[in-house]
């Protein structure tokens, strides 16, 4: 079975509420740092939203987390397909509340993430090469099985929980400057807008070669793209991301894997933050100068997610 939604798979403003008051005393409101980092042209001031430190290490515990507490009532067991951090965020939230979780990972999924996995409690499928091939795999279990079917990111209480970042971020910065968040399936930077709507731009960056939000909307729909590099896992962008995006102007930046690579060592070298290419993509934006903020502007960038190996830095 699959979690109940709304009709049309919309999110809105007040969802998001509605995730914040059902997540209340289960997550962390994570920290902002107000800094400058090392830009084109010299110093940039930013505002670091420093989700990494959520439980789990990424921001996708606020989405599952809302999803089973929307949703669990009598469900004793979940099944996720996940290349990394949505399979932590679920095996994390069912341990919370006392479920069975399963995640079925592609041959390639990291062995730091499935040992996170494993940390809290849930049992590890491997199947396929990709993504989909996991996704269509964890479809049949879950039927068999008659379990719960988180989806990892196209989910409306997936993304109305991500969408709490944006709530935060309202009572921690001044002013509504422009947020940066890193895009792979779109639930981080669907569930900001929707939260924002249009009191503040809400700015997608993705990886040139994983440009799944860029994709879509150049194509108007959601298309596939080929996988490689620093590939987030997705590679197909939600179909209410594009729906948020659409509706709120979030626009699409596009790094290469070189400065996702050089905005990751920069944070621990200046700051000691270890994050994942992921959790750097966003910054790597203002560093490469893909993002060049306007005078006086000092935007946001979340960084949002810390599951990696310390020793491939």
């Amino acid at each position: 079975m699959e979690p109940r939604h709304r009709s049309g798979s919309q999110v809105y403003r007040s969802d998001v509420r509605a995730a914040r008051k059902r997540l209340a005393g289960r997550i962390r409101k994570t920290p902002v740092f107000h800094t400058s980092v090392a830009g084109p042209y010299g110093p940039v001031p930013v505002t670091l939203k420093l989700e990494y430190l959520q439980h789990g290490g990424t921001f996708k515990v606020r989405g599952s987390l809302n999803a089973l507490l929307e949703s669990a009532e009598g469900a004793e067991q979940i099944v996720i397909a996940s290349g990394g951090n949505a399979g932590i965020a679920a095996a994390l939230a069912a341990a919370r509340l006392g479920m069975s979780c399963t995640v079925v990972v592609p041959e390639s999924a990291p062995h730091t993430k499935v040992a996170a996995m494993w940390s809290y409690g849930a049992e590890v499928l491997w199947h396929g090469t990709t993504y989909e091939e996991a996704y269509r795999y964890a479809a049949e279990l879950a039927a068999e099985r008659k379990a719960l079917r988180l989806h990892a990111y196209d989910l409306p209480a997936v993304v109305a929980g991500a969408g709490v970042v944006g709530l935060e971020l309202e009572e921690q910065v001044r002013g509504r400057p422009p947020v940066l968040a890193t895009v792979g399936g779109g639930s981080l930077v669907a569930g900001v807008a929707a939260a924002l709507g249009r009191r503040q731009q809400v700015i997608g960056v993705e990886p040139e070669r994983v440009p799944t939000l860029h994709a879509a909307l150049s194509a108007d729909r959601p298309v596939d793209v080929a996988a490689s590099g620093n590939a987030l896992g997705a590679t197909r962008i939600g179909e209410i991301a594009l729906e948020i995006a659409r509706r709120y102007g979030v626009r699409s930046l596009l790094v290469t894997e070189d400065a996702i690579t050089a905005a990751r060592e920069y944070l621990w070298r200046e700051f000691r933050i270890v994050v994942e290419p992921a959790g750097a993509t966003a910054l790597a934006a203002v560093q490469s100068g893909a993002y060049v903020p306007a005078e006086g502007e000092r935007p946001v960038v979340v960084l949002c997610g810390a599951n990696t190996d310390p020793a491939m830095l």
